[in-house]
């Protein structure tokens, strides 16, 4: 297989645009408090959540990163690929806890140390 560096764009744009997409829907999602209780106002409420521009963005960023992989799945092996995934859990965890000041504790980081370490084994096998 003849993979040239810039073939590995695909992978960092599905990467980069997934971490966006989950980003902007915390943040937004946020702004409009808890899911309603009764059946129609949830209806209602994620109705709303639906038309806020920046919520859309994020879905618009899902279907990017969809297309990006799509892309990406033509140059390389799902195998060498999808390890490369793992680092949307890095970026969610330092992010979220920068962002939103969510707990970045021990055990999220050794857990995700763990998979950074089983991605390189995984991408080096």
């Amino acid at each position: 297989m003849n993979i040239r560096a810039w073939d590995y764009a695909y992978i960092f744009a599905t990467i980069g645009l997934t971490v966006y997409g989950q980003l902007m829907l915390k943040w937004r999602i946020g702004a409009y408090g808890p899911l309603p209780a009764e059946l129609f106002d949830k209806l209602r409420f994620l109705t709303g959540l639906f038309f806020d521009p920046l919520i859309l963005s994020g879905f618009i960023a899902a279907f990017g990163a969809a297309l990006a992989w799509m892309a990406a799945m033509t140059k390389f092996d799902l195998s060498h690929a999808y390890p490369f995934m793992a680092l949307n859990f890095v970026l969610v965890l330092l992010l979220s806890g920068w962002l939103f000041q969510e707990p970045v504790t021990a055990m999220k980081v050794i857990g995700v140390t763990l998979i950074v370490i089983g991605t390189i084994v995984s991408a080096l096998g």
